[in-house]
């Protein structure tokens, strides 16, 4: 059953004149009664009641009219959502991101996306990176903002200018409190210091305090004192 042939008996049933419906839908009246025939043969019922002048819908045919308009409906609305794609961008997109200064930059950015782009959706998942870029793997995220340094060879980026900051937190009391810029040297007096930290992140502590910490790391966490 093609749609083509419900249209035909939509325009029937509305014209109730198959020689009407037939120069309306630009076929010749034999043809179009082919068709009907054609089409009540493969239903196995009788569609019409033909009388000399005009044609008019058996019971069986006025059941039949309601669900070829469905049909036909839905054809339309699968047009009108496929045309509709290909006139706006649609769908969800994941970002991995971290705690870090580029998330203000990307919020800009999403915020002028989503004003061209009112039918996309993001949905935002706070990781480290080394979490990101596993997830990036698992085609979990659709993007990851990550903070260096980090392995991303395998991936298309683009570095961000926004430059992040390391801080540490001391007791209000400490000398290191008292310091507008805290360097490496400047850590020989902490006696204990204990974090969960990414892997990636671990080798930068590591190459940066080596001189002035004696470093202890498992798996999950570090001490260094």
């Amino acid at each position: 059953m093609e749609l083509r042939v419900l249209k035909y008996f939509l325009m029937v049933a509305r014209e109730e004149n198959i020689t009407k419906a037939a120069e309306l839908l630009h076929i010749t009246q034999p043809t179009l009664s082919r068709q009907l025939i054609q089409l009540e043969d493969e239903l196995g019922i009788q569609l019409f009641e033909r009388k000399q002048h005009s044609i008019e819908l058996t019971s069986e045919g006025m059941l039949f009219r309601q669900r070829a308009q469905e049909m036909i409906q839905i054809e339309e609305k699968i047009k009108e959502d496929f045309n509709h794609d290909a006139q706006h961008i649609t769908g969800l997109i994941t970002i991995g991101c971290g705690e870090a200064l580029g998330v203000k930059y990307l919020s800009q950015i999403v915020s002028r996306f989503s004003k061209d782009n009112p039918l996309v959706k993001f949905e935002i998942i706070t990781a480290n990176s080394d979490t990101i870029k596993n997830n990036l793997d698992k085609g979990i995220v659709d993007l990851g903002l990550l903070v260096e340094p980090v392995d991303i060879t395998k991936y298309n980026f683009k570095k961000m200018a926004q430059k992040e900051q390391w801080g540490i937190l001391t007791k209000s009391d400490s000398s290191l409190a008292k310091k507008s810029l805290i360097k490496p040297q400047f850590l020989q007096t902490v006696l204990f210091v204990k974090v969960n930290i990414a892997i990636t992140i671990k080798s930068t502590l590591q190459r940066s305090f080596k001189k002035y910490l004696q470093l202890f790391i498992n798996s999950d966490l570090f001490s260094y004192c």
